[in-house]
């Protein structure tokens, strides 16, 4: 018996030992379970407060684009009131059209610098260049003989808040060393008038026509048609205002009017109290298909005139029409496609003529350059007319080739009266490197005067720097 009381001390001990082992493992594991229940509890903040922050984020972003879809709505609507094609065969609008891009103010303001030089050679001196049938304004000959900087411009354009856009443009033109500096486009355009109504007010070029209304330097040859030159000396823009409403409907349709104060030409004068001239205009555009599209117009504007540039003063009218057609795989004139364009004027005038008002044409000689004989003060009634066709084949994205047809229809009777009627033909290739720049070559045959033609070839760099917008149909 006495071995078997000395084995239990020893297996009680061993039961102490066991159990106190049991009860430190048990703190053990408790103490990493909280642990653990510590860690999780930290993770959770974390995560509260991550999704906090994502929500925040998220209410800011969706602040944001409701700000961005406000802007697009008044954008749409001022795109809606712009003279372009419709949304699937026209490009945005651009400065002079209201505001240009997703956000008018990207840059507050845009600033953009159109810089255009030349080179010409002339057959002919262009310091006596004479056109039968109609006076030479100033600035609408053939240009410099030699290098010379074309007209330059710079531009600042913003939205000036939800409900109006602005811009401002000044223009350099260097004429065979007569350099002046201009405000060429000032005006404030509305954002949010309901129903397709628009309004702009400030200087600004009129919306007759097609080529009016777009800055020179979009153009597709060197220098404007014949008949912009002789009817709207290049381009006619005035102060005033304008009215514009485009239709709710499938077909682009736009109807406007204009009042104009009457001071450049082909008016002058201010006459009716400073609103001496007014003008109507309509134009239409769509599709055809994927890869064709239109646009075509009719356009008047009539002055009181006193003493204008080519001495007229009196009643004019004059009568535009005008129509493009763009083809383009897709409609993406850009990367290739041709266009087709041509606009026609009649010009009616009911007045009297007097060079001391403007050009004196008793200074040349009238029999060698078949314009008649002007005398002084003497009725100027009569009908003149003018026309110019173009065709420019997009080759790819770099190259377009491209030929024009101008001419001229002189009047029967009257101070420019001549039985000798001008023709020119242009052809042009462009290189783009981007929509940034262009490089262009031109030869133009001018047969301005009967027994006389002036063969002229024109090389142009035009270049952007800066917030440039889109151009318009």
């Amino acid at each position: 018996m006495r071995p078997a009381l000395l084995l239990l001390p020893l297996t009680l001990a061993c039961c102490v030992e066991t159990a106190a082992a049991s009860t430190g493992g048990a703190d053990t594991q408790l103490q990493a379970l909280d642990a653990r229940i510590r860690a999780l509890e930290a993770d959770g903040q974390k995560l509260r407060e991550q999704a906090a922050a994502a929500q925040a984020a998220a209410d800011s972003a969706r602040a944001e684009l409701e700000k961005v879809k406000a802007t697009l709505a008044a954008q749409q609507a001022q795109s809606a009131a712009a003279p372009t094609a419709p949304v699937s065969a026209a490009a945005a609008p651009v400065q002079s059209s209201g505001a240009g891009g997703a956000n008018g103010n990207a840059f507050n303001p845009g600033i953009a610098l159109i810089l255009n030089g030349n080179y010409a050679h002339h057959s002919l001196n262009p310091d006596s260049y004479q056109r039968a049938g109609f006076p030479v304004i100033a600035g609408t000959g053939p240009g410099a003989q030699g290098l010379s900087l074309g007209e330059s411009e710079i531009s600042f354009a913003a939205n000036i808040d939800d409900k109006f856009y602005g811009q401002f443009t000044i223009s350099y033109d260097d004429d065979n060393g007569k350099v002046g500096t201009s405000i060429e486009e000032a005006y404030i355009d509305t954002l949010a008038l309901p129903d397709g109504l628009s309004v702009r007010a400030g200087r600004f070029y009129s919306n007759i026509g097609y080529l009016n209304s777009h800055h020179t330097h979009t153009d597709n040859f060197v220098d404007r048609p014949l008949a912009y030159q002789a009817f709207l000396g290049n381009q006619y823009g005035d102060d005033g205002a304008q009215l514009r409403w485009v239709a709710p409907t499938d077909l682009f349709l736009e109807f406007g009017g204009e009042l104009f104060r009457g001071e450049n030409f082909p008016t002058a004068g201010a006459n009716h109290s400073g609103v001496g001239a007014h003008t109507l205009f309509a134009h239409a555009g769509g599709d055809v298909g994927d890869d064709n599209s239109w646009l075509a117009g009719a356009s008047m504007l009539k002055a009181r005139t006193t003493a204008a540039d080519d001495g007229f003063s009196g009643d004019n009218t004059l009568y535009l029409a005008d129509a493009t057609w763009k083809w383009a795989p897709n409609g993406n004139t850009k990367d290739g496609g041709v266009t087709l364009r041509g606009e026609y004027f009649l010009d009616r005038r009911n007045g009297t003529y007097n060079p001391a008002d403007g050009i004196d044409a008793l200074s040349v000689d009238a029999a060698s350059i078949d314009i008649g004989d002007p005398v002084l003060s003497q009725p100027w009634l009569g009908d003149r007319r003018g026309v110019y066709l173009e065709s420019v084949y997009r080759l790819n994205r770099s190259w377009d080739v491209g030929y024009r047809f101008d001419k001229l229809w002189a009047a029967d009777s009257g101070p420019f009266a001549s039985g000798f009627d001008p023709v020119r033909h242009s052809i042009e290739l462009t290189w783009r490197n981007s929509e940034f720049s262009f490089f262009r070559v031109q030869y133009s045959h001018d047969d301005a005067i009967r027994g006389s033609t002036d063969n002229a070839l024109y090389l142009q760099y035009d270049v952007s720097l800066g917030a440039h917008g889109a151009h318009k149909f």
